[in-house]
């Protein structure tokens, strides 16, 4: 049996569109909905509830519906959307979910992308405040931006036959549009929501680009788009939401909201059901049962819970042999997979439909959202905006209004006060229409729900939410509707409450005996309505969204069969293995190598930032532990920073390159936070240093020559460098050419070796690797990567800042208080170091590890105990394992660790419990290999 009328609607009739729901397939219309179209054929059980099991239809005919969800299957699986506002498109498969859906396996195919957008005036909602309000701002000049999230503008007007100044409404929506679109520097986006409101008339909306075309989508056009509108003024003609009245079994397909009942006939051609029983608080369904009736429905009794029904539309209920039975209230429904009758008392009455008003909701959420307080309508049953903003203005039935010239009045209004605030004088006046409805929504009686059957009476049909429910929270002693939300979940479904949050509120002040005006309502959060995680990720996914870098020397690493590891967003070195190694293997190797001849990696990740201006010694005194300002040209300087509370962030080297001039190095994967730590000391607190910081990590491809024979490969390379021990001193550069390039060569180490780092420009990076290489060929000169690097560096006890700090270890507790000056008066962290809490001698300290078996290797983040026996729990913890490796040049495995009054313990034997057993340890310190630096000095 069909359910489409014969004429009428929005729909291209003439187009049929075929699509599967539940594995049956249906057909339809461009210009339905996928609700329309299953009403259409008959079917309203959509899904079931998502912890009862219950069968859930269509309850309203848009983004406050809030039961119809679906899951599209084709022709890109997603899940949790509403077939209510899911267009209709040829070869659709969808089916209906339970509360809960399955997210895609594969990569989504489409394309999202993201648009920022200046306005003098934006109007949210194309009804007719909207659109009075824009074309009003239009005519004053002003740019103007105007979004709805239809398909087409008109708002409510498209779910009604109402004339507008003698002629059908369309038509006056057509004409409005028209001219905004013609209008310079106007911008109309329909399927547009606005769903975020922000500080400074930030303003954020998803448009559906091409989710309505299915598999005839383009691929080159983006399918959603986040448009970032910055406006100075802002109109909202957000319209309001029908709401229900709670009773029991009210949860059953075929009960619709009476407004969405008229909007499936006007919009698309639908009736929702051959037999219908309306219940109302309200004029407004009035209209709903004569549209219906007037279109074939049999219309068994319109139920008004008024103590009397409005005369005029009572005697044209009459005229149509609709009865009226006023004081009255449907208390129950029955019927299996829908509706099948509804109780008026105890009276049962036959219908598949059941049509119910309660009243209507303001849509305030971006008006909360911009911080606009809300007060109680008691009249209207609802909460409406309570406060004037300076920036964003509210028109429309969004304000509680309901009549349409009124509200186009108030439309005209705002667009002409938005206008002048932005600096336009309003131009020619917008005639406001006249309108022919019968119907008015103001002078209904607030009902909140029909006492009986709580544990049946659903205020959130999406989360199973009960009256039961409600007074089982109030009961249990909440008072605050917020509790009271995250007590029922009612209002944190895809909805956000939209039908059910002021129910809910009702009900509680009813059990509370309190008034409504006295209780605050939840706070509305961004997103107004679902936005993807695609949307709002845009462009910035895969390698836009975490962009793999490489350096320049990456070829060659790929060409020697490096393989490698993720440090920060770089692919660097892990190690370098030969046929038949493994990592240990090769890391053996490599270490050996390097400690005995010479070795080479390539450091170019490393952080570097560029520090000028006449107080950039001064600000560098303040950012790290020791001084820096006295460091001479030509010097370099190891730092360690601290944040305010005395824990180390970060620490690295200082090169004083000219007398107002520093390049500072920063550990790979904290380079970008000690740039954006240094400009934000530097624009919130220290303006008035003359210092500007440039990262120029990408600018230099850096070369450590680490190992014994390093001096001789340098010097093969750049004969006119004097590298002697006289003429170039540990922790000074020099300018030179290396391999016929321009470098800068520092002598500097971090494996404890004599070594060299090699600065070179990006570009040649590649060049002087390969250069060194050749150069180093007689010596048996070996790459290494990170893994070897960390071997190196813990056999000497130096830390890296990540794996032996933790935010909680302080440059004492590195053994590092040769680092902290005790001549500057201030710096970042000084204060937090004479804290009691940073000067117990409990605090975990940085030791070395010798396990008793020298081939046992402890496994990084270890715990260490006191005893070789655990006791029951309890049990307490000395501290934990930052690293452990084998080594080569120790003959054996070792470890360092975060271990409690550490520096006391040297000596002792602690415990790691390892599996099933407790490895015996002993504490050493945390240097392990030339310990004098004689190696280091050359």
């Amino acid at each position: 049996m069909t359910f489409r009328t014969p004429t009428g609607g929005s729909i291209d009739r003439t187009t049929l569109l075929r699509f599967t729901f539940n594995g049956v397939e249906y057909t339809g219309h461009p210009g339905d909905t996928l609700a329309s179209a299953l009403l259409a054929q008959g079917v309203h059980e959509i899904g079931g509830s998502v912890k009862l099991g219950r069968p859930r239809g269509v309850v309203a005919a848009g983004s406050e519906d809030p039961t119809s969800l679906v899951q599209v299957e084709a022709p890109f699986s997603e899940p949790m959307l509403l077939a209510t506002t899911v267009e209709l498109y040829d070869g659709l498969v969808a089916r209906g979910l339970s509360g809960q859906g399955k997210l895609a396996a594969e990569p989504d195919p489409a394309r999202y992308d993201a648009k920022h957008e200046h306005c003098d005036v934006l109007v949210v909602g194309a009804g007719p405040a909207g659109l009075v309000a824009a074309l009003t701002a239009a005519r004053s000049g002003a740019r103007v931006v105007l979004v709805d999230e239809q398909n087409q503008a008109g708002g409510a007007l498209l779910g009604v036959d109402e004339y507008l100044d003698d002629r059908p409404s369309a038509e006056w929506v057509a004409d409005v549009v028209a001219e905004l679109r013609s209008t310079p520097g106007v911008l109309v986006l329909e399927r547009t929501t606005a769903f975020g409101m922000y500080q400074d008339g930030f303003v954020l909306a998803l448009q559906k680009r091409t989710d309505h075309l299915g598999f005839a989508a383009p691929a080159s056009v983006a399918r959603q788009r986040v448009w970032r509108i910055r406006t100075k003024q802002t109109v909202l003609a957000t319209g309001a939401h029908e709401r229900p009245v709670v009773f029991a079994d009210n949860d059953r397909p075929g009960i619709v909201l009476a407004s969405s009942a008229r909007t499936f006939l006007h919009r698309y051609g639908v009736l929702p059901g051959s037999r219908a029983v309306v219940f109302t608080t309200n004029d407004s369904a009035y209209c709903a049962a004569i549209d219906l009736a007037e279109s074939g429905v049999d219309i068994a009794v319109v139920v008004d819970a008024r103590p009397e029904a409005p005369a005029r539309l009572a005697a044209e209920c009459a005229a149509r042999g609709i009865e009226v039975r006023a004081g009255r209230f449907v208390t129950g429904t029955d019927g299996t997979s829908r509706v099948e009758a509804v109780f008026v008392g105890d009276e049962r009455i036959a219908c598949d439909t059941l049509l119910v008003s309660g009243g209507w909701n303001p849509v305030v959420s971006l008006f909360s959202q911009a911080r606009g307080k809300l007060r109680y309508d008691a009249e209207l049953g609802a909460f409406v905006p309570g406060e004037e903003l300076a920036t964003v203005r509210v028109a429309g039935s969004a304000t509680g209004e309901l009549d349409l010239t009124s509200c186009a009045r108030q439309g005209r209004e705002a667009g002409a006060a938005a206008a002048q605030a932005a600096g336009f004088t309003p131009g020619g006046q917008v005639p406001l229409p006249a309108s022919d409805s019968r119907c008015t929504a103001r002078s209904g009686l607030v009902l909140w729900r029909v006492p009986g059957h709580d544990d049946t009476s659903f205020v959130d049909l999406q989360r199973d939410s009960t009256v039961a429910d409600v007074l089982r929270a109030t009961g249990a002693g909440l008072r605050s509707l917020e509790h009271i939300k995250r007590y029922t979940t009612i209002g944190t479904a895809h909805d956000q409450g939209k039908t059910s949050g002021m129910i809910a509120a009702g009900i509680v002040a009813e059990a509370l005996g309190v008034e409504l005006a006295e209780q605050r309502p939840t706070t509305f959060r961004p997103p107004y309505t679902s936005v993807s995680f695609a949307a709002l990720a845009g462009r910035d996914r895969g390698s836009l969204h975490d962009p793999v870098r490489v350096t320049s020397i990456h070829p060659w690493h790929v060409e020697h069969g490096a393989l490698f590891e993720n440090v920060g967003q770089w692919k660097r070195p892990w190690y370098y293995p030969r046929p038949g190694e493994d990592l240990h293997a090769a890391v053996l190797r490599e270490c050996a190598a390097t400690r005995e001849s010479v070795g080479m990696m390539d450091g170019s990740t490393l952080g570097k930032i560029d520090v000028q201006g006449r107080d950039a010694g001064k600000f560098l005194d303040m950012l790290y532990t020791n001084m820096m300002s006295t460091l001479k040209v030509g010097k370099i300087r190891y730092g360690v920073m601290c944040g305010v509370d005395g824990m180390v962030i970060d620490d690295g080297t200082v090169i004083r390159v000219g007398e107002e001039r520093y390049l500072v190095t920063t550990t790979t994967g904290n380079a970008a936070k000690i740039l954006d730590w240094m400009e934000e000391w530097l624009q919130t607190e220290w303006p008035h240093l003359d210092v500007h910081c440039t990262s120029v990590t990408e600018h230099w491809a850096t070369i450590p020559l680490v190992g014994p024979r390093s001096r001789d490969v340098l010097a093969a390379v750049a004969p006119g460098l004097d590298v002697s021990n006289e003429a170039f001193e540990f922790m000074t550069w020099h300018d030179a050419e290396v391999a016929g390039v321009p470098a800068r060569v520092c002598r500097i180490s971090f494996s404890g070796e004599l070594a060299y780092e090699i600065n070179v420009t990006a570009w040649h990076g590649l060049a002087v690797w390969e250069a060194l290489m050749a150069a180093g060929e007689p010596f048996g000169i070996t790459p290494y990567g990170t893994e070897t690097m960390h071997v190196l560096r813990a056999e000497k006890g130096y830390p890296i800042i990540g794996q032996e700090t933790d935010a909680t270890v302080t440059p004492q507790d590195l053994g590092m208080s040769w680092a902290v000056s005790k001549k500057k008066a201030d710096f970042l962290g000084k204060r937090s170091f004479a804290r009691a809490e940073n000067n117990r001698t409990d605090r975990k300290q940085l030791v070395g590890l010798l396990p008793v078996d020298p081939s046992v290797l402890l496994p990084e983040g270890s715990q260490i105990v006191e005893t070789d026996r655990l006791p029951e729990p309890p049990v307490r913890m000395l501290g934990h394992v930052t690293s452990s490796y084998p080594s080569a040049a120790l003959g054996r495995t070792f470890a360092l660790a975060l271990v409690r009054s550490g520096h006391e313990r040297i000596g002792e034997t602690l415990y790691v419990p390892v599996d099933d057993s407790l490895v015996p340890v002993t504490v050493t310190e945390s240097v392990l290999y030339d310990k004098e630096g004689a190696r280091r000095d050359g």
